[in-house]
């Protein structure tokens, strides 16, 4: 949407008097990614319109970006990484701009007003590539042999978009993807209407609910797409040509559903407008993500057949993770506790081994020198953030027992839906619904640094 005549662009000048407009922020402060993100602005819609052309890795976009300022701003910033910029529109008017070390900084004709909305319109092109941490490794945009994929943590966004990146500015997103009519374009949220000319296909989605940028994907290719409806909503999955037709994969996706369903009745109603998944065949890809609505899961999860467990992980993360995001990075177990522990409660109802003898199991094999939460940002997705994380959970219920336990989840899920959260955030809510004082609870399993005693099952 393009919106002109803004307050931020009043040549009257009594709404700017006084004001003392200063640049935004190139990142917002996480301690852990200092130069993710950006300060001054708060975003709500991203309007993509994507342009690949798999001969030649070339992509050609343009992003229109409605957001409100939180400062009075002199220029602001968004992340964008190895694309080339031609022009910035803001306000209806062509807008200064700079464009180096993964910095687009703009600088609109006249300052923009704290609280004022306004509209940025950025058109861009080139030749994306991955992003590469020396402590992560590889994410973001990468070429694979008939198409692409756009998938990352804790960032991937600004490989292929111009972008606030980092969880805190979570935004809905209209995604627009025009590719050669033989391949699919899959994205997040509700699929909207295809249309093809001259040989080129257009993919529309729209994800209405917030959406933080890590979560955005975009898997383009050769895929086997079916979409049905479940529960009044539209399920969308998706499996690479090139894997088995109705092999691993294919079955294990075909659970989304049931799944989903059954951790709604754990964790409160499912967050958002669509289901699916999509099930991809590039080895480069050693992990599965969360991406909203869609989880995106690499080939190794289905060499050895179905894989239910991988899907409740990433299913779970529906809730705990997308709809709950993290404020900051180091709370991670936040996310990836409350995912490993759905695995735990899907496999006890699927007929395998009970949560408590998971639990047992997890225990007796967890390194207790290594935290969970603040767990240092190169030991971000290692074991402790994922294990020590489900037994805090497990050691919580038992400790408030089962009633207060899952009415604990539910009112989390329901209270904290679309936000951005911490850890004492969690604490303050469990000690609410169980009346219950468990701050050292919560300190002995996150961060002690010897093994505490599991708790009796609550009387």
């Amino acid at each position: 949407m393009f919106t002109a005549g803004c307050t931020g662009s009043d040549d009257s000048g009594s709404s700017r008097a006084g004001r003392n407009f200063r640049p935004g922020a190139d990142g917002v402060g996480d301690l852990y990614f200092p130069t993710y993100g950006n300060g001054g602005y708060d975003v709500a819609n991203y309007a993509l319109k994507v342009r690949y052309e798999p001969d030649g890795d070339r992509l050609a976009g343009t992003a229109t970006i409605t957001a409100t300022a939180t400062a009075d701003l002199s220029r602001f910033n968004l992340d964008l990484v190895g694309l080339t910029v031609t022009e910035v529109v803001v306000d209806g008017a062509r807008s200064d701009f700079r464009h180096d070390d993964g910095e687009l900084v703009i600088t609109p004709k006249r300052g923009l007003a704290r609280d004022d909305r306004f509209t940025v319109e950025v058109e861009y092109h080139g030749l994306p590539e991955p992003i590469l941490s020396p402590d992560l490794g590889e994410g973001g945009f990468m070429a694979t042999e008939d198409g692409a994929i756009a998938l990352g943590q804790p960032e991937s966004a600004s490989s292929w978009f111009p972008v606030n990146d980092h969880p805190e500015d979570k935004a809905s997103y209209d995604i627009a993807v025009t590719v050669p009519q033989e391949l699919s374009a899959l994205s997040n949220g509700v699929p909207g209407e295809r249309s093809t000319e001259d040989g080129w296909t257009t993919w529309r989605w729209s994800e209405r609910t917030p959406m933080a940028s890590y979560l955005v994907t975009l898997v383009i290719g050769n895929y086997r797409v079916k979409t049905a409806t479940h529960d009044g909503k539209p399920l969308v999955t998706a499996v690479a040509a090139s894997l088995p037709e109705g092999g691993p994969a294919e079955r294990s996706l075909e659970r989304t559903g049931e799944i989903s369903d059954f951790l709604a009745t754990q964790f409160g109603p499912y967050p958002f407008e669509s289901y699916g998944g999509i099930a991809i065949s590039d080895r480069r890809i050693g992990y599965a993500l969360e991406t909203q609505s869609r989880p995106v899961y690499g080939p190794a999860f289905f060499t050895s057949g179905p894989n239910d467990t991988v899907v409740a992980h990433e299913l779970a993360h529906q809730w705990f993770g997308d709809s709950v995001s993290v404020r900051r990075w180091s709370d991670l177990w936040l996310n990836e506790g409350f995912a490993t522990y759905a695995e735990w409660l899907w496999t006890q109802h699927d007929g395998g081994i009970s949560a408590q003898q998971s639990f047992d199991r997890a225990y007796q094999d967890t390194d207790w020198a290594k935290p969970a939460l603040d767990p240092g940002r190169a030991a971000l997705f290692g074991r402790p953030v994922y294990q020590r994380g489900a037994l805090a959970v497990h050691a919580l219920r038992l400790t408030v027992g089962d009633e207060a336990f899952f009415r604990m989840l539910k009112t989390w899920t329901a209270e904290k839906r679309n936000g951005n959260v911490v850890t004492a955030d969690l604490v303050t809510v469990a000690e609410r619904v169980s009346g219950r004082t468990l701050r050292p609870l919560f300190d002995a399993w996150l961060s002690g640094t010897t093994a505490p005693p599991p708790p009796p099952p609550a009387s």
